[in-house]
C-alpha cells in the first residue's frame, strides 16, 4: 500500500471514530435533558416530590468526563446527572428510580431512596463492608444538599493522591492508588462559591498544592440572585485570579471556558486535567454562559425574575442547540458529521430510550407496593367479616385498593388503624396481619434506618478490649502515655496521618504529639492553617480512600466551625449510601474545665443530638483516650474523642502495651461501689465526682460511681439500671448547659432502660449555668459544676430521704 493509500485510510479512520465520538456525545446529551424533561413532569404530576435537574449543563460534563479515568473521584453537587451517566455510573432506570425513591439498591444504588434525586455516589464497598478495589471503578463521593457542602471533604480526596504518592510505604495499596496518579473532581454552581466552605477549600487546595479540578457551572444566578449580588467583579475566576501560580508561588491554574463550546470545553479540560494530575496542581476551570432551562428546580419558575430578553438568549445559546449547530456546520476532510435527518433519528431514539427507562423504573417502583396494598386489603376485608366495625374496615380497605399508586405508609397507616379497631375481637386474619406488619417493620427499619453506624465485622462495638498491662509502678504525665502511645501507632500503621492547627512542628499544644512530626515526617503529621471546617474535610477524604486520618480540631469549642461538616457529612456517609461508602475519620479534640467564655464550652448536647452517626467518646483520663485511639483503628466508624484537658499534666500509671490495649465503647465503668446514690457522669468533670463521693463518704454517704465513658454509644448492656435497683437513687452530673447532655443521659437511663420504674427519690440532674463559663478561677467556680455543688446536691438527695440522719445542711 503506497503513502497515499495509508494517508486515506488514516483519514478515514479518523473521521469514522471523530464522527462516532461526537454523535454519541450528541446522543447522550439528549438523554440527559429528556430525562430533566420527563424528571419535572414526574414532579408535577405527584409521582416524585421533588426535582433539581442538570438541564444546561450537559456538555461541559461530557467534556470533562473524557479525563475522568479509573481511581479518579468525584465531589460534586446535584446538577451533575450528565457526568454521573457519561462515567456509566448512572443510567435512565436508575436516574427516575432516585426520582420515585426506590429503597432497593439494586435499583437505587446510589442511597437506597434515601436522598432526593440528584445526589449521586459509587459503591465503594462489598456488600460485607470490605473495601472494593477502588482503582477498578470511577469514584463518586456521595452528594450532600448543602451548598458548598462537598468541598471540604474534595480537599481531602485530592490530599490523598499527594500522600499515596509521597509515601512510599503504601505504594502496595494498589487497590486504593496508583501512586497518586488520581484526579479529584470538584463540580459547584457558580452561587454557592459564595458560601464560606468554598472559600476556605480553595485556600486550603492552594497550600496544599494536590490534584484538585474545580468545575464552577456558571448560569448567572443563584435562584433569583443573579451574580452582581453574589460575587466579587460578578466572574469567580477574576475573583480568585490572585491564586493564578506564577513561577515560585503556589496557587491555581485558571481557565474560561464557555459552556455551549464544545470543541473548547474537550480542549480545556484536556489541557486542565493533564496539567492536574502530572504537575499535583489545583486548578480551577470556569465554565461561563451556562443556561438552565427549566429554571432552579421544580419549586418555582424562572421567568419570574428572568427577563424576555435574558430567556431569548438563553434559547439560542443553549449547549444543546448550539451542539446540534455546531456539528450540522462542521465537516472532517470534507465530510460533513452528521445530517440534520441523522440528529432527528438520534433524538427520537433518546426520548424512547428515556420513556421506557422510566417506564421500567416506575413499574419495579409500585409493583410491590401493589402487591403489599392487595394483600393487607384481602387480610383486612376477612377481618371485617363478623367484625362490629365492619363498615370502617371494609372502608380502609377500599382506601387501600382505591389508590393506583399506593404508597407504604397509606398501606400500613390503613392496617394499623384496622387492628386497633379490632382489639377486642379475635381473628385469625387480625393475627396474621400483625405478624406481616412486623415483618415489614423489620423490612422498613432496614429500607430508612439501618447503617447509621457500620454494620460490617469490623464495627467499633465488636472490637474486642484489651486491658492495659502495667509491669511497674512508674507514673507519667498523662500527655506522655498518650503520646508514646500515638508513637506506637505511627510505627505499626503507615496509612495513619495527623493534622491540624500546631499539630506538627510543636506536637500540639498540649504536646500530645510531641517530637512525632520529626519521628515521622511532615506528611504524616502536619500544621494547617486556622480552618476547622477543611480539616475535617480533610479527614473525610482521605478516609474515603482507604487512609486513616486522626484530624485534630483544637479545642472543643473550635468544633462550631466543623459542626456542619460533620453533621452532613461524615456522620451521613454510611446512612445516606445504605452501606455503600464509609469515612472512618477520628476527630481528635480536647476540652471541658478550661475558663473563659470561648475555651471553656461543653455543648455535649448539641453535639451529640446533630452528629448521630458518629461515635462520641470522653474519657476521664489520657489513659482511656490511648485506648479509644488504639480501638477505633482496629475499627471502620468515625468517631469523636474528647480529650479531659486537666489530664496532660496529671501522673498516671504507665501501661506497658501501649498501642495495643482497646477501651471498648459503649461500656460505663463503674469506679466505686457503693449502696445509697448512683451518680454518673463522664470526662473531666467524673474527677470532680470522685472528689466529692470522698467528702460525701465522710458524712456517711456510700456512693456508687459510673463513668458513660463514651456518649455515643451510651451503655449498650444497660449495666447503669442494674446501679439503680441496688441504690434507688440517681444524680447526673454534667458541664452542659441544664437539659443537655443530662436530658440525654436521663432518657437513656430513666426510659430506655426502665430505670423510672427503681427510684424511691426525684431523679437530680446537676449542670453548668445556662450561660457560658466566665473567666478566671472563680468565673469557672460560679459557672461549673463544682465539688461543693455536687457534694451538696448529692447530700440534698439524702436529706430528703432521710431526714433524720442527713439533717439539712442550709
Amino acid at each position: 500500500m503506497g503513502e497515499t493509500q495509508e494517508a486515506t485510510k488514516m483519514d478515514e479512520q479518523l473521521y469514522t471514530d471523530v464522527r462516532n465520538e461526537v454523535l454519541e456525545d450528541y446522543k447522550l446529551a439528549v438523554i440527559s435533558r429528556e430525562c430533566s424533561l420527563l424528571g419535572r413532569r414526574e414532579v408535577l404530576t405527584g409521582k416524585a416530590k421533588f426535582g433539581i435537574f442538570g438541564d444546561g449543563k450537559e456538555l461541559a460534563q461530557i467534556a470533562m468526563s473524557k479525563q475522568f479515568q479509573d481511581g479518579d473521584w468525584r465531589s460534586g453537587y446535584y446538577r451533575d446527572q450528565t457526568f454521573m451517566m457519561a462515567i456509566g455510573e448512572l443510567n435512565v432506570q436508575q436516574y427516575f428510580a432516585a426520582l420515585y425513591a426506590h429503597t432497593d439498591i439494586d435499583h437505587e444504588p446510589a442511597s437506597g431512596g434515601r436522598q432526593m434525586g440528584g445526589h449521586y455516589a459509587t459503591r465503594n464497598l462489598n456488600e460485607d463492608g470490605s473495601w472494593k478495589n477502588l482503582m477498578e471503578q470511577k469514584n463518586s463521593s456521595a452528594d450532600i444538599s448543602p451548598t458548598a457542602g462537598q468541598m471540604a471533604r474534595l480537599v481531602g480526596l485530592a490530599q490523598a493522591s499527594k500522600f499515596y504518592r509521597e509515601n512510599k510505604d503504601l505504594h502496595d495499596k494498589t487497590t486504593f492508588s496508583n501512586k497518586g496518579n488520581e484526579v479529584a473532581f470538584g463540580t459547584i454552581g457558580d452561587a454557592s462559591t459564595s458560601e464560606g466552605p468554598f472559600w476556605e477549600a480553595i485556600n486550603a487546595a492552594g497550600v496544599l498544592q494536590v490534584p484538585m479540578a474545580m468545575s464552577v457551572w456558571d448560569d448567572g444566578y443563584g435562584i433569583s440572585v443573579p451574580k452582581k449580588y453574589q460575587t466579587t467583579k460578578e466572574s469567580i475566576s477574576e475573583a480568585l485570579s490572585g491564586f493564578q501560580r506564577k513561577e515560585g508561588t503556589n496557587g491555581y491554574e485558571i481557565f474560561k471556558v464557555k459552556g455551549w463550546d464544545y470543541l473548547n470545553l474537550c480542549l480545556t479540560y484536556k489541557k486542565a486535567i493533564e496539567q492536574c494530575r502530572t504537575e499535583h496542581v489545583p486548578v480551577l476551570i470556569h465554565v461561563e454562559e451556562v443556561t438552565q432551562p427549566q429554571g432552579h428546580s421544580t419549586s418555582g419558575s424562572h421567568e419570574r425574575y428572568k427577563s424576555k430578553e435574558r430567556l431569548e438568549w438563553s434559547a439560542e445559546y443553549d449547549c444543546i442547540a448550539q451542539f446540534k449547530k455546531f456539528i450540522l456546520e462542521s465537516d472532517v476532510y470534507g465530510d460533513k458529521l452528521a445530517s440534520a435527518e441523522e440528529l432527528e433519528a438520534i433524538e427520537k431514539e433518546a426520548k424512547k430510550i428515556v420513556r421506557d427507562g422510566k417506564k421500567a423504573a416506575w413499574n419495579a417502583f409500585i409493583q410491590p407496593q401493589k402487591e403489599e396494598a392487595a394483600q393487607v386489603a384481602d387480610l383486612i376485608n376477612q377481618m371485617a367479616q363478623g367484625s362490629e366495625h365492619s363498615d370502617k374496615m371494609e372502608a380502609a380497605a377500599k382506601a387501600v385498593l382505591s389508590n393506583p399508586e399506593p404508597i407504604r405508609k397509606d398501606i400500613i397507616s390503613n392496617a394499623r388503624y384496622c387492628i386497633a379497631l379490632a382489639r377486642q375481637e379475635a381473628s385469625p386474619a387480625k393475627d396474621e396481619l400483625i405478624s406481616l406488619l412486623e415483618e415489614w417493620k423489620k423490612l422498613n427499619w432496614d429500607r430508612y434506618s439501618s447503617y447509621l453506624y457500620s454494620e460490617s465485622e469490623w464495627s467499633a462495638l465488636n472490637v474486642e478490649p484489651v486491658a492495659p498491662v502495667y509491669n511497674s509502678d512508674a507514673q507519667e504525665d498523662g500527655r506522655v502515655i498518650l503520646r508514646d502511645n500515638f508513637r506506637e501507632i505511627f510505627k505499626n500503621h503507615p496509612e495513619v496521618c495527623t493534622f491540624g492547627e500546631d499539630t506538627g512542628k510543636i506536637g500540639g499544644v498540649n504536646q500530645g504529639m510531641e517530637g512525632m512530626q520529626d519521628e515521622f515526617g511532615e506528611l504524616r503529621v502536619s500544621d494547617t492553617g486556622i480552618r476547622e471546617c477543611t480539616i475535617a474535610g480533610q479527614g473525610i477524604g482521605l478516609a474515603m480512600r482507604g487512609l486513616r486520618p486522626i484530624a485534630e480540631i483544637q479545642y472543643l469549642d473550635y468544633l462550631l466551625y466543623a459542626i456542619q461538616i460533620l453533621s452532613d457529612d461524615l456522620a451521613t456517609v454510611q446512612y445516606r449510601t445504605k452501606g455503600g461508602q464509609k469515612a472512618p475519620l477520628i476527630i481528635r479534640t480536647r476540652g471541658h474545665r478550661l475558663e473563659g467564655i470561648w475555651h471553656a464550652g461543653s455543648p455535649m448536647g448539641m453535639i451529640i443530638n446533630s452528629i448521630r452517626g458518629i461515635y462520641v467518646c470522653t474519657p476521664r483520663n489520657l489513659t482511656k483516650a490511648a485506648g479509644f485511639y488504639n480501638t477505633l483503628l482496629a475499627a471502620d466508624d468515625p468517631a469523636l474523642v474528647i480529650e479531659p484537658l486537666n489530664g496532660y499534666r496529671t501522673k498516671e500509671p504507665v501501661p506497658s502495651n501501649l498501642g495495643e490495649f482497646r477501651e471498648p465503647l459503649g461500656v460505663p465503668e463503674t469506679t466505686r461501689e457503693g449502696s445509697d446514690l448512683t451518680i454518673v457522669s463522664y470526662g473531666s468533670t467524673f474527677n470532680l465526682c470522685t472528689q466529692a463521693a470522698e467528702r460525701l463518704e465522710e458524712f456517711g454517704i456510700d456512693v456508687e460511681l459510673i463513668d458513660c465513658q463514651t456518649l455515643i454509644p451510651f451503655d449498650v448492656n444497660h449495666s447503669i439500671v442494674e446501679s439503680l435497683k441496688k441504690t434507688n437513687r440517681l444524680l447526673v452530673v454534667d458541664e452542659d448547659v441544664p437539659g443537655g447532655a443530662s436530658a440525654y443521659i436521663l432518657q437513656k437511663i430513666l426510659e430506655e432502660q426502665g430505670g423510672y420504674f427503681h427510684l424511691d427519690s426525684e431523679p437530680t440532674t446537676l449542670a453548668s449555668k445556662e450561660h457560658r463559663p466566665a473567666y478566671g478561677s472563680d468565673g469557672d467556680y460560679f459557672s461549673k459544676p463544682s465539688i461543693e455543688d455536687i457534694f451538696e446536691t448529692a447530700y440534698g438527695i439524702m436529706s430528703e430521704a432521710d431526714p433524720n440522719n442527713y439533717p439539712p445542711i442550709y
